[in-house]
């Protein structure tokens, strides 16, 4: 099946189970805004759990804060953002729709990427264990002219970039002969940069009220607490400061579901480091958040390191974890060398020092830092895009059944248990009853007693609920329960008092904290 059609069906589920609904839908909805349903909204608190308990939990030097949205207009000014937080959009004439012209360029570029390894798995397929990839590279001539042809094109995008060059940049789609996607057309118009902070009015009074943004990320949130934290914390070089929050950006090219929105949160730590440091510190948290991704039990492959070809006006290195999308490998978590850009334009601005005396070297410098900024809303369709599973499965009269299930890591999972007395008589629903009681206290429980035990166990698997616990007569007489397993759906017979520890287990943030520390 096209990944297309699979991306589709997971759009398609996740309003159909209560997962994400778009905003405002019963007024033809709102663009590029989303809301999270009953089970969203309990996975991206998991997801939240996950990321704030291995920063502030797992580092003593870390430590948590949550900043206004609202933040004084000058902030702003002094980061930068306000003169050069832009995108530069570029209009096809005959469709009329809007696209930024780095991502038309950056596809293209993909495509070519995408050329040159089907030339290499061609080959491979081919020769098999003897293919030497690199040699094969090296000489073939179709695999030459596509990695010229994209070296040509990435160097002039990359200087177009850091010039701010929009006429190169019309240049190169045009010479690339880059169509719109929806009229196939060439007709383009010139490209033109758009601020994308949203702007509001503080003040009751429309004349005493002064111009303020929506802040267009969180990071900001945490350097102008640097002192308050530093000092109340007694905080030490080097350490970090970690926050959720919400980001509001105004996309004019919003698409691909949750993936680009105009509202959306972030999971940022800012890590306060020396001088000098601030490189080695980069590579180390690399590494921590590539761990972090991968404690997940996904495929490691569907997640790669990505150097920045252009660096921000802030940084001196840049690398981002992309993961493979149904649409593709796409960005998913930022980490960044800020250098002592942020807390020096601060300083600067607000006229107070903001600097950390270091009692080892004995002098006062302003901190430089390195920032891990991973996207909610992307980690969450990440998991959700690679949980989802179709499957036919054999039933034992030899006919097939087909179903669709969340493979959510247990840990994650919105539900966690569903109790489903047998039938809704005999004193089953109270004994159910009974040990919802008793684990709904410790884990999220879902009682169900509607449709057939066959279909139950289908809408469970259709929301990632990873054990169901059904109480039948025996469990009466034996005080035992069936506990099925999701992913494999087996079925083993167990005691009730153990019921809580076995599940417990499996759904431990603790054993999913010791494979990344």
């Amino acid at each position: 099946m096209a990944q297309e059609d699979i991306f589709k069906k997971i759009i398609a589920h996740s309003k159909e189970y209560g997962f994400i609904f778009q905003s405002s839908e019963i007024y033809d909805g709102l663009s590029a805004v989303y809301d999270y349903g009953q089970y969203g909204a309990e996975l991206k608190n998991n997801i939240k759990k996950y990321w704030w308990d291995s920063m502030v939990k797992l580092h003593e030097n870390i430590v948590g804060i949550d900043s206004a949205i609202f933040m004084h207009p000058t902030v702003w000014k002094a980061s930068g953002h306000v003169g050069a937080f832009n995108d530069p959009l570029i209009d096809n004439k005959d469709s009329k729709k809007r696209y930024r012209a780095d991502v038309l360029i950056e596809e293209y570029m993909a495509k070519i990427e995408a050329k040159i390894q089907k030339e290499v798995d061609k080959a491979a397929s081919k020769y098999g264990d003897s293919f030497d990839e690199e040699q094969f590279k090296s000489t073939n001539q179709r695999v030459l002219e596509n990695v010229q042809k994209y070296n040509e094109v990435k160097n002039r995008f990359v200087k177009a970039l850091e010039n701010d060059d929009l006429a190169d940049l019309k240049a190169i789609i045009e010479e690339a002969e880059i169509v719109c996607p929806i009229s196939g057309s060439k007709n383009w118009t010139d490209v033109r940069q758009f601020n994308l902070m949203f702007e509001t009015q503080l003040g009751s009074v429309s004349e005493d009220a002064s111009s303020i943004y929506l802040r267009p990320e969180t990071a900001q949130g945490i350097f102008v607490n640097y002192l308050n934290v530093q000092k109340t914390g007694r905080m030490k070089i080097p350490f970090g400061i970690a926050q959720i929050g919400k980001a509001f950006r105004n996309e004019i090219v919003a698409r691909q579901f949750i993936f680009r929105m105009r509202e959306f949160e972030q999971m940022e730590m800012q890590f306060f480091v020396r001088p000098g440091e601030e490189m080695k510190w980069f590579e180390e948290w690399k590494a921590i958040r590539l761990k972090w991704h991968h404690a997940m039990g996904f495929d490691t492959n569907k997640y790669r390191y990505h150097d920045h070809d252009k660096l921000a006006h802030y940084a001196n290195a840049a690398t981002d974890i992309e993961f493979e999308f149904p649409f593709g490998f796409k960005e998913l978590e930022g980490i960044h060398s800020r250098t002592d850009f942020d807390l020096s334009q601060h300083q600067e601005y607000c006229g107070k020092k903001i600097q950390y005396f270091d009692p080892e070297l004995n002098k006062n410098y302003v901190p430089y830092v390195v920032e891990t900024s991973v996207g909610l809303d992307r980690t969450f369709l990440a998991i959700l895009s690679t949980s989802y599973t179709e499957e036919t499965v054999e039933q034992e009269n030899g006919k097939t059944d087909e179903r669709v299930v969340l493979k959510i890591p247990a840990f994650l999972a919105p539900v966690k248990v569903a109790i489903l007395p047998l039938l809704k008589k005999d004193g089953l629903p109270e004994k159910a009853r009974e040990i919802l009681n008793d684990l709904k206290f410790d884990m999220n429980c879902i009682y169900e007693e509607k449709d057939s035990i066959g279909k139950r166990y289908r809408r469970q698997d259709a929301i990632g609920t990873p054990f169901c616990v059904t109480i039948d007569h025996d469990s009466l007489e034996s005080n035992t329960v069936t506990l099925r397993d999701r992913d494999t759906m087996e079925q083993q017979r167990i005691p009730i008092e153990k019921l809580k520890e076995i599940v417990n287990d499996k759904i431990s943030y603790a054993n999913i904290f010791k494979k990344i520390c």
